[in-house]
């Protein structure tokens, strides 16, 4: 039995890693052995150090202990964007959430880091001050001057949204280019020939795969895009809107239109409902991500899903694995680079129930027989209609 009651306390502290030791009669380095699990200590030894430590509910001093491993057990997530954008756009709350519950899981803490202004104070407190052990950054730019800082510095990093030539880069991303495409090939697929794009900023990776995919889709299926009908925005609501009002005043003006997030197809929606126009049936709608909102708008939007929630995850899992890997094994020829597929969902912004496939529109053409012609005028009622 060990007299773990014979040490005087005072209310709301907890004992040393000396007091434990004297408890237990061991040194102060066996009690941190074990605290560290360091398999080299004996197990009746283990066993009265763990008693005694549960029974005076100790826990390490944070601070020391990062000090004395020289790690802080702390992530940071880079996002180049406003706080105001950030929580506008419901990706980012999403991607927070589910980097956040990973390192929960890990025994690790999120640090949010809104990296506006790219100056060398910006890299020495991030980076040289060791503030965080690793970060995770969103939304690379296609010349990211922090990437390459990081590269520079050896400091453990993994990239969302973007993919990188380089082997040493860890990377975590969705298949933006074919979902784009997708998208691209079902509006051509329902007839539409006259299709435009609002873009994400040009300047960021994600943006530049959605927009070459679509467009790359549509070249594939043998539709040509005018410049008037690629409009850039910025990932908010307001710079769709702009677009939209701007492909409204097109000639001819387009039939549908791609909308490379969500939360700018929620800004496309309400520039043709302003402009007394109607979603789909003056104009066809795809959007990109499936936010929760996508499902509720009026009407409910078709979109292009990636899971926001594993990319996240798997990011933050991604680093902190890094983190804690043997320094042997810790180098660039173990960097993983995951790709998640994305997904067409088909809802009624697109008007699919509306309008029939080319496939179906050929079929029309071709029949000539008395239920060709009967056949054909459901087609004509239902473009009609």
């Amino acid at each position: 039995m060990i007299a773990t009651e014979n040490l005087p306390r005072q209310a709301g502290t907890t004992l040393t890693l000396e007091e434990i030791a004297r408890l237990a009669d061991v040194s102060r380095s066996t009690v941190s052995r074990v605290i560290n699990d360091d398999p080299n200590v004996r197990p009746a030894t283990r066993e009265r150090i763990w008693q005694i430590i549960k029974a005076h509910d100790y826990y390490p001093n944070p601070a020391a202990r990062a000090l004395a491993e020289r790690r802080s057990r702390v992530i940071g997530l880079v996002i180049p964007q406003a706080l105001n954008a950030i929580f506008a756009d419901p990706y980012f709350p999403s991607l927070i959430q589910s980097c956040a519950a990973a390192c929960d899981e890990r025994g690790y803490y999120l640090m949010l880091s809104l990296v506006l202004r790219q100056s060398d104070d910006t890299f020495r407190w991030l980076i040289r001050a060791r503030h965080m052990d690793g970060l995770i950054v969103a939304s690379a730019l296609t010349e990211d001057v922090f990437v390459t800082r990081l590269l520079d510095e050896r400091f453990p990093f993994v990239l969302i949204g973007r993919r990188s030539e380089r082997p040493d880069i860890p990377t975590i991303d969705a298949d933006n280019e074919h979902g784009a495409y997708l998208a691209a090939q079902h509006l051509v697929q329902l007839g539409y020939t006259r299709i435009a794009t609002i873009t994400g900023p040009l300047n960021m990776v994600a943006a530049l795969d959605r927009r070459d995919g679509f467009l790359c889709g549509l070249q594939a299926m043998g539709i040509e895009t005018p410049a008037a009908y690629i409009q850039e925005g910025d990932w908010s609501e307001w710079s769709a809107r702009q677009g939209m009002e701007r492909l409204l005043q097109a000639t001819p003006r387009p039939e549908a239109v791609f909308v490379a997030s969500d939360n700018m197809a929620l800004g496309a929606l309400k520039a043709i409902q302003a402009a007394g126009l109607r979603t789909p049936e003056d104009i066809a709608v795809v959007g990109f991500d499936d936010i929760p909102a996508a499902a509720t708008t009026d009407p409910p939007l078709t979109t292009v899903h990636q899971p926001i929630e594993q990319l996240g995850h798997l990011a933050a899992a991604t680093l902190i694995d890094l983190l804690e890997m043997a320094p042997a094994s810790a180098d660039g020829a173990h960097a993983q680079h995951i790709v998640l597929p994305t997904e067409l969902i088909v809802r009624m912004s697109c008007g699919q129930a509306l309008r029939p496939s080319a496939t179906q529109r050929a079929a029309a053409r071709n029949l000539s027989d008395e239920g060709g012609v009967k056949y054909r005028s459901l087609i004509s009622a239902a473009l009609t209609g």
